[in-house]
């Protein structure tokens, strides 16, 4: 994506947004409501046309492609299947489309453990199962690029860990995949790249390693049964402190061995200190503060 732009109406949807999906690796995609997630989605896959800007797959714009479904498999809305059909038929009409053998169908229904009930009407299947038929529908033709939209929408945890496990595997396989999700916890075990969108303009685009060592911010938390005298020694050395839960303050400014120094020199008792691990989602809520639209009063 390069420089690209929706508007509908006076909504500025998507504005001047640039970022690359590279091969081999997980690309977690992220905003909030109306951030403009599903447009830039809708843009790639030539839904909707941009009113500025690029959307290319492998340096192509997707309308343009030939046979475009052994480029780039793209699963946005599970539920966009007939009810009365069969899965086995529905994916067989997306192969002969695409020129792909049958036996292909039966390859990716098994690979999305589908293959028990593929001769069952679509109607009939919980929304998990749903969920796995569009993604053997986005891995039918065998592509380079992937895209998933909410993935692990309806999939119990046996279902969500095979899901962490087939994007990781597609990764090492050298296929670029993104994955547009609302479930920090679970890209943060699968993601290696984020993307954050806000008000359809790019907040960040940085690997998750590094963005969760920035949010931790070298923050130690400390438990002690003297909080008020350990703030108090601590802060008096220059660090930053906050009262955490019962018994913990959370330090910033100093490193663990200085603060178990100074407690020990002040006789003030600590039972343990751990440095600070932010979360994704601890990360992204700091991110996104700015640029939410939608928020509960508190």
């Amino acid at each position: 994506m390069r420089g690209l732009r929706k508007r509908y109406g006076a909504a500025l949807a998507v504005d001047d947004l640039t970022f690359t999906v590279p091969p081999g690796r997980v690309t977690g995609f992220v905003g909030p409501n109306g951030a403009g997630k599903s447009t830039t989605l809708r843009l790639i896959l030539g839904l909707d046309r941009p009113d500025g800007g690029t959307a290319l797959v492998g340096g192509r714009p997707y309308r343009s492609l030939r046979r475009p479904i052994t480029h780039l498999g793209a699963m946005l809305d599970a539920s966009a299947v007939h009810p009365s059909r069969k899965a086995s038929d529905h994916l067989l009409w997306m192969a002969h489309a695409a020129g792909l053998k049958k036996a292909r169908v039966a390859e990716v229904l098994e690979q999305v453990g589908l293959s028990s009930v593929g001769r069952r009407a679509v109607g009939g299947y919980s929304l998990g199962m749903r969920q796995r038929l569009g993604i053997a529908a986005a891995l039918l033709g065998d592509p380079p690029m992937l895209i998933f939209d909410e993935p692990v929408n309806g999939l119990d945890p046996d279902g969500v860990r095979w899901i962490r496990i087939l994007l990781r595997s597609l990764a090492a396989e050298g296929r670029a995949v993104l994955v547009s999700s609302h479930l920090m916890s679970e890209l943060e075990d699968t993601a290696d790249h984020l993307v954050v969108i806000g008000r359809g303009r790019l907040i960040a685009d940085t690997d998750v390693r590094s963005l969760l060592a920035a949010a931790s911010d070298d923050r130690v938390v400390v438990r002690t049964t003297h909080r008020q005298e350990a703030m108090t020694s601590l802060s008096r050395a220059g660090a930053t402190v906050a009262a955490g839960e019962s018994g913990q303050v959370t330090v910033a400014g100093l490193p663990a061995e200085r603060i178990a120094a100074l407690l020990t020199s002040d006789g003030i008792p600590f039972t343990g200190l751990n440095e600070h691990r932010a979360s994704l989602e601890e990360a992204y809520m700091d991110l996104t503060r700015d640029a939410v639209d939608y928020r509960e009063r508190t």
